[in-house]
């Protein structure tokens, strides 16, 4: 059967959805309107917040300052747990939203007193022309940007936005295709590529993995994933392993115990990674930012809550002058 007329074909993810006219893509945001490729989602946000930096997670990037936060509804993979999904597997005319142009979302972060701007919750990929735009506005104004993504995009559009971009946490789900195809309908390997490529852009980088049991928890796939990043993204970058908590349409599963976050993170710096983190839990050793030269503890983290041990924006030890890696105050 021939296509339409005027049937489009999107080439910002690696599923070059071909949209016929009137229709959306799999990510449901992007529409063909009479053979021209519209988001319609630009300049409506969903969600709209201050928080912490560590929240996204960020712990090497401007640590225990607030960061304005934005989504639109939209999400080109679709992960069975994912904790946003009222809005990111959600059709936008199913949400409610405002109306903020990119000058707007300045002035409002500028107005929280937010030194940055994140774009994040859902996938900031799928409103990409409103990212982009809000990013350029932004870095305009003197603020840095923030991508919180799971980086499945194809090169060229990312080149191109992380040109405007200060920092990223990129998740990375598992070092696994068949895992990738069967929990969040997506590919690997475009990840991969988007990760090297913020490393290649200069884009202050930090990855997320969230564990989950039975699906990911396996030692052997840590120990793959913190293989290859320690080889394609360096040892410097930190990894955040994330607790996961039944969502969605993985209600069926446990919790992650803290024990498998620790051994996580274990076997992370076995491979040599210098600043793993656990995330999603409280008080735990893996909070903290300790100098990977003297075991000095440097940053201690209690929930969101910071407190800097004589570390400072020189970004060095302060007991044996160790450079740790980041972008500091």
């Amino acid at each position: 059967m021939s296509e339409p007329a005027d049937t489009v074909e999107c080439q910002l993810c690696p599923k070059f959805c071909r949209i016929a006219p009137g229709q959306s893509g799999d990510c449901r945001v992007r529409i063909n309107d009479g053979g021209r490729l519209l988001a319609v989602v630009y300049g409506h946000p969903v969600s709209l917040h201050v928080d912490p930096m560590e929240k996204k997670p960020l712990h090497h990037f401007l640590p225990g300052t607030p960061i304005f936060s934005l989504a639109t509804a939209g999400c080109n993979l679709h992960c069975l747990n994912c904790q946003n999904w009222e809005i990111s597997q959600a059709n936008p005319e199913e949400t409610d939203s405002y109306q903020l142009s990119p000058e707007e979302i300045v002035a409002l972060a500028r107005e929280k007193q937010c030194a940055s701007i994140a774009y994040t919750y859902t996938e900031p990929l799928v409103y990409y022309e409103y990212t982009l735009d809000s990013c350029e506005k932004a870095r305009a104004a003197g603020l840095r940007n923030v991508l919180v993504t799971a980086g499945f995009a194809n090169p060229e559009p990312l080149r191109r936005l992380y040109a405007q971009v200060d920092a990223a946490n990129i998740d990375l789900k598992a070092l696994s295709n068949d895992f990738y195809r069967q929990i969040c309908s997506a590919e690997l390997k475009p990840v991969l590529t988007a990760l090297e490529l913020a490393k290649e852009c200069g884009v202050w980088l930090e990855v997320t993995n969230l564990v989950i049991p039975t699906l990911n928890d396996r030692p052997e796939m840590l120990r793959d994933l913190a293989r290859w990043m320690a080889g394609h993204l360096g040892p410097d970058t930190p990894l955040h392993f994330s607790a996961f908590t039944p969502r969605y349409r993985l209600q069926n599963l446990p919790r992650t115990p803290v024990e498998t976050l620790d051994l996580a993170r274990q076997i992370a710096r076995d491979e040599g990674l210098k600043y793993v983190y656990v995330g999603n839990v409280m008080g735990t050793e893996g909070s903290h930012t300790r100098c990977p030269r003297c075991d000095a503890l440097l940053i201690e983290r209690i929930g969101y809550q910071v407190r800097a041990h004589g570390f400072d924006s020189s970004g060095r030890c302060p007991d044996c002058q160790e450079p740790i890696a980041g972008v500091w105050q």
